[in-house]
Formats: C-alpha cells, structure tokens, sequence
C-alpha cells in the first residue's frame, strides 16, 4: 500500500472561524470526481447548523482537460482500484487526526467522495461517527476495520438516483449486498434523479443528520 497524500488545509472551507469550532461536531465533505471543495459547500445552508462543516479539496488532478481534483484515478468503467481508494481514505483520517483532533466526526461524500467516505469508515471505524453516501458506493476487497462494522453496525445513509447511469450497475449490486451487514443502513432510490443530488435527497440527508445529532445529545 502506497502512503497516504496529503490533504491541503489552506483549500479546506469551514462553516464558522476556528473560535466557535470548539468541540462540535465535525462534518467533513468529500466531493467527487473533477471537483473541488467549493461544490458541496453550497449544502451548508441545508444541513443541521449544529455541525462544524469542513470541506477539502481531493489531493490529486485528473487527466488534462478535466478540471478540478479527484480522490483517486478512474480508468473506464472498472478502473477503480480498492487499493486506491483505501489510500484516499487513509489521507483523509490523517488530515482528521492532525486537524481536527478529538472532535467526532462525520462523513458526506458525493460519487468518489462517497467511495472514500465508506472507506475512510471501513479503514478506522473508531475515527469516524457516520457516513453519508450520496451516488458512490462501497469499494471491493477486505479491510481490517469490516469485522468491526459487522458488529457495531454505525449509521450509514446511501442515497442514489435511479437514472445514475455513472456508476456501474455491479459496483450498485456488490454496495447492496455489503452494506446491511456492516451498517445501520438507511437512504433511498429516487425515481428520475441522474448523477446528482435533489432537494428530496437532502431532506432524508437532514433527517438523517438531525437523528446523528439526537443520537449525541441521548449519550449525553
């Protein structure tokens, strides 16, 4: 396995300045292929104001003349390696250790942000609160931290549109079967959504995030 890359904590956007972060909770957005950190922030205005959000920019380019960062390389349909998907999650965890500290924290990721929000949980389930999976899925292979999800089963949203024709139908069928039993699973289909996110969607997203934030406040 190849280091991990790091992460850019000059590109990194927050929803408050550092003196009102406390020990809030910490939302982190990871967002997908071609992208930057300035595309899911524009879901700060829907989410649960009680979150700290944060979002980074992936650390590699894709290939010229596709603008934006990526989390990992896509080469055709099945040209995404575990591997290096893990390696994305493992950069992720070390910019959350080094940056965020002992606050708790949960993941949002669109399409590849998606893929390594799954993997950053899959990679240290003891780092990450939650996963929210908008149009990625689960990458392949066994991790270490898989045994650990079977039995503690952390919540896990996955929401998809069924006209996403991006991602491959049996990457979609390998996501179905692995996540029931590693998670608490919810999240739902919906019907005409392509490779995006829709108003419904983020309302469940808000639901979720509001049950999260009822989840913390119960533990006391």
């Amino acid at each position: 396995m190849s280091a991990p890359l790091s992460l850019d904590s000059s590109l990194v956007r927050w929803s408050v300045p550092p003196a009102e972060r406390g020990d809030r909770p910490v939302l982190l957005l990871l967002h997908g292929y071609g992208s930057d950190e300035h595309d899911l922030f524009g879901l700060v205005p829907y989410l649960p104001s009680e979150f700290v959000v944060a979002s980074v920019r992936a650390p590699l380019a894709p290939p010229w003349p596709m603008p934006g960062a990526s989390w990992y390389p896509i080469e055709g349909l099945d040209g995404r390696d575990p591997d290096a998907v893990t390696r994305a999650a493992r950069s992720v965890l070390a910019w959350v250790q080094d940056v965020v500290g002992d606050a708790p924290v949960g993941l949002l990721g669109f399409s590849q942000g998606g893929a390594v929000a799954l993997q950053t949980l899959r990679a240290d389930p003891d780092a990450v609160s939650f996963a929210v999976v908008l149009a990625g899925y689960a990458a392949g292979g066994e991790l270490p931290g898989d045994a650990v999800l079977a039995e503690r089963r952390p919540p896990v949203f996955w929401g998809r549109g069924a006209a996403d024709d991006v991602i491959p139908a049996h990457l979609i069928d390998a996501t179905a079967q692995w996540l029931p039993g590693h998670s608490e699973l919810s999240g739902r289909v919906h019907p005409g959504l392509t490779h995006s996110i829709s108003q419904d969607e983020l309302d469940d997203v808000r639901a979720f995030l509001d049950a999260r934030l009822a989840d913390r406040a119960a533990a006391g």
